[in-house]
């Protein structure tokens, strides 16, 4: 059985017995009776297991079990002293969101949002897509950045909007010299893209006559393309502003196009809302000209 945690009055007892070094002085400066002190000292060293002061005609003297509970106590007190003034603080510092974004979208949509609200804190959250669906349709989160499909199954109460849909880019490593179309026969290419449509991209690029190598996010199979100086695609967003002197991107020509949507439990709140269009703006997507919808409930 767990043993009953020190009260607040236990503590400010052994506080203020250390600082006086007398069980009566220190009942003086708490307002009760030295009787009521003792008793409540002993009662907290039945529970801790130890002596906490030695007694005597000259005092009470904290032991070494007595010095650690002192400076614990200290800890404790002094953060309840400030409890109330940091509530208060915190009531006036600017307005908190608490957005998430997938794996492969944090190093661009975060930073993106951070630009355009720079009133507003942002509590950035990073997880596997159903995760942070789950938790924007709880209401844990303000909204989730994520790429899905239009028939992804989803929770009831979740509202899912469409940010913009992302082109597929060909990354061409420094000093690959391409004349004429690319040809993917026999290359080694290195994939990664957003969303659920990572394996229907590979077996796209395979059927080019391609061997692929498959990057958990896209900057991880960017760094991958890089030291092994090969191919690579990913959607043009994730690599903008992320090119090294000589590598160049040109268009990429598969059917597989990804789509940033934004997933909460309710209307979204009013900032993330009127940042959409410049977030889109700033990630280089297509708008896609449709309602914000009900997400379709997961049977």
């Amino acid at each position: 059985m767990t043993p009953p945690l020190p009260s607040f009055e236990d503590l400010r007892l052994v506080l203020a017995v250390g600082r006086r070094g007398s069980i009566g002085s220190a009942a003086e400066d708490l307002r009760i009776s030295q009787p009521s002190a003792s008793q409540r000292l002993a009662r907290l060293e039945k529970l801790v297991g130890v002596r906490l002061f030695n007694r005597d005609s000259r005092g009470a003297r904290p032991t070494t079990a007595g010095l650690e509970l002192i400076a614990q106590a200290e800890h404790i007190l002094g953060h309840l002293d400030v409890v109330y003034d940091m509530t208060r603080a915190a009531d006036a510092t600017s307005p908190r969101l608490v957005i998430g974004a997938a794996h492969g979208l944090a190093s661009t949509v975060f930073p993106a949002l951070d630009a355009q609200l720079e009133d507003i804190v942002i509590d950035q959250h990073v997880d596997q897509d159903a995760r942070l669906i789950e938790l924007a349709a709880e209401g844990s989160l303000d909204a989730a950045f994520v790429g899905v499909l239009d028939e992804t199954a989803l929770p009831r109460n979740a509202v899912i909007g469409s940010v913009g849909q992302d082109d597929l880019v060909l990354l061409l490593p420094a000093g690959l010299t391409v004349d004429g179309s690319i040809s993917f026969e026999g290359a080694e290419v290195v994939v990664a893209t957003y969303g659920e449509d990572l394996d229907a991209l590979a077996s796209e690029i395979l059927a080019r006559g391609a061997t692929v190598r498959l990057g958990i996010t896209p900057a991880t199979a960017l760094a991958m393309a890089r030291r092994g100086n090969r191919l690579a695609v990913f959607p043009r967003s994730t690599v903008l502003g992320q090119l090294l002197p000589g590598e160049r991107l040109i268009d990429a020509s598969f059917r597989h196009r990804p789509t940033l949507s934004v997933v909460s439990s309710h209307e979204l709140a009013p900032p993330i809302a009127a940042a959409l269009g410049e977030l889109r703006k700033t990630l280089g997507l297509r708008p896609i000209r449709r309602q914000t919808r009900p997400a379709p409930a997961a049977r």
